[in-house]
């Protein structure tokens, strides 16, 4: 049950995190696109917990 909350986390951090607009600055653009990466492994990850404990 927790890893499904941690899931739905992720991807709701990724969903906002291209939503918010940080400006046009290269840094920001990199930074957003790094952390949206990274909220999608851990999608992945979680789903992949999820999908063979049960």
């Amino acid at each position: 049950m927790r890893l499904k909350i941690c899931r739905k986390e992720a991807k709701e951090s990724r969903l906002f995190s291209r939503l918010v607009d940080a400006g046009l600055s290269k840094n920001n653009v990199a930074a957003r696109e790094s952390l949206g990466a990274e909220a999608r492994e851990l999608t992945l990850i979680f789903s992949s917990i999820i999908s063979k404990s049960g």
